[in-house]
């Protein structure tokens, strides 16, 4: 097959990128087994997705603060040292969440402030790694690299679940936390090996003055403004997950306690953006990147309409192909999804200065996770009132009619294009 197609495996022949990039594949594995345990645990104790939906405000908030202060941290300290404080932090957070499981003290509001303080040392954690890679890799290096992160986070985002799936039953959720907690060691042990990583700018304090700046300075960068704005659409409206406890169980046939099915719908989404990953050869070759980023979305929301329509038919109808159906919209979405992620990235890291990077990545990481956290909110509170089904199909919709306005609205967006390498 032609390497044109294949994915572009340049950016591991640097040594610090390769490290992380190979112990990422265990970490991620663990980190969405925590993923998969938290709206699954919440939805055992409650039976309500309400519930679940609930745990995205308690994400959000800490996301927002700390993904802000993050970022302006991660332009005046060594990213290094950094990252390092912050995975220890995340670590921690999941064997306190393995111990409240393991003691069976369901109690939602335990679960949830953990979830919240993990979510407050990831939001820190998440703009410092990717403030990171710039400093190791040229700028053309970029899409390949920010391509093959989104692959092994949507590979660890397949296996995680699947794994989830086969484990709660036998072993207990409370083993889900557990394995996560040891397998971010191998996190520890790549960013330890990284060289120091000092800021370039001349700024040492990261207070509000400094996170104020990095707001005015993308309010002058349209561009990665929109771009941020369209994806905001995109997960706040078309992120169904929130909905896969109650769909696995009362659609599906799952246990209420999680079965396979809920790791299938969580696999679903990552196993189109591996595939998406696999064969995204050709990225590097786009230069309307706004457009792709466009189209992308759009694909998006048409897979969630096709993922609640499938949904729907398996509730009324309880045909038994319903479930293939909509794991394959999931799929589809996922690939869009994440070839819409690796530009995003690639526009941020391109376009911001580096002393201004690490404030644009911690916007960045409070949109791309803040989104679905919103989202979480949204579709289960909604699903309460008119259904799983109607929930997904009218998020996607939504997706659609949002971010065609949002182009009309911003074209420069559209008109954005990179020199072909």
């Amino acid at each position: 097959m032609s390497p044109r197609i294949l994915a572009d495996t340049t950016p591991l022949q640097n040594r610090d990128y390769r490290r992380l990039w190979v112990t990422g594949i265990v970490t991620v594995i663990g980190a969405q087994l925590s993923i998969v345990a938290v709206p699954q645990q919440l939805f055992a104790i409650t039976g309500s997705s309400a519930y679940v939906g609930l745990a995205g405000v308690f994400a959000l908030v800490p996301l927002i603060v700390f993904g802000l202060w993050g970022g302006a941290l991660a332009d005046v300290m060594d990213r290094r040292t950094l990252l390092m404080i912050s995975s220890v932090g995340i670590g921690a957070t999941s064997a306190m969440l393995f111990v409240q499981a393991f003691l069976g003290l369901d109690n939602v509001w335990i679960v949830l402030v953990l979830l919240g303080v993990q979510q407050a040392f990831f939001a820190i954690n998440q703009p410092t790694r990717s403030a990171i890679i710039p400093r190791l890799l040229p700028p053309e290096q970029l899409p390949a690299a920010n391509s093959l992160n989104m692959t092994v986070f949507n590979f660890g985002a397949i296996a995680g679940p699947l794994l989830a799936g086969v484990l709660i039953k036998p072993f207990g959720l409370s083993t889900l936390y557990l394995i996560d907690t040891v397998f971010l060691s191998a996190t520890l042990w790549a960013v330890y090996r990284l060289p120091k990583i000092p800021p370039t700018g001349d700024s040492r304090r990261a207070g509000l003055r400094e996170v104020i700046a990095g707001f005015a300075y993308l309010t002058t960068q349209k561009v990665l403004l929109a771009s941020f704005v369209v994806d905001i659409i995109a997960m706040v409206f078309g992120m169904p997950r929130a909905l896969f406890p109650q769909i696995a169980h009362e659609t599906f046939g799952d246990p209420i306690e999680g079965g396979f099915v809920l790791g299938l719908l969580f696999a679903a989404l990552s196993a189109g953006a591996i595939l998406g990953g696999v064969f995204s050869g050709w990225l590097p070759r786009v230069q309307r990147q706004g457009v792709a980023v466009i189209v992308c979305i759009v694909v998006w929301g048409v897979a969630m309409i096709g993922f609640g329509v499938s949904v729907g038919v398996a509730v009324v109808g309880g045909v038994s192909w319903a479930l293939y159906v909509a794991l394959a919209f999931l799929a589809l979405g996922g690939g869009a999804d994440m070839i819409s992620a690796a530009f995003r990235s690639s526009m941020l890291q391109s376009v911001a200065t580096d002393e201004m990077r690490g404030r644009l990545q911690g916007v960045f990481v409070v949109v791309v996770a803040g989104g679905p956290r919103i989202g979480d909110v949204l579709h289960g509170f909604t699903a309460v009132y008119v259904g799983t089904a109607v929930a997904a199909a009218g998020g996607g919709v939504l997706v659609v009619v949002g971010v065609v306005a949002a182009a009309l609205a911003i074209p420069a967006f559209v008109k954005y294009r990179v020199a072909r390498p």
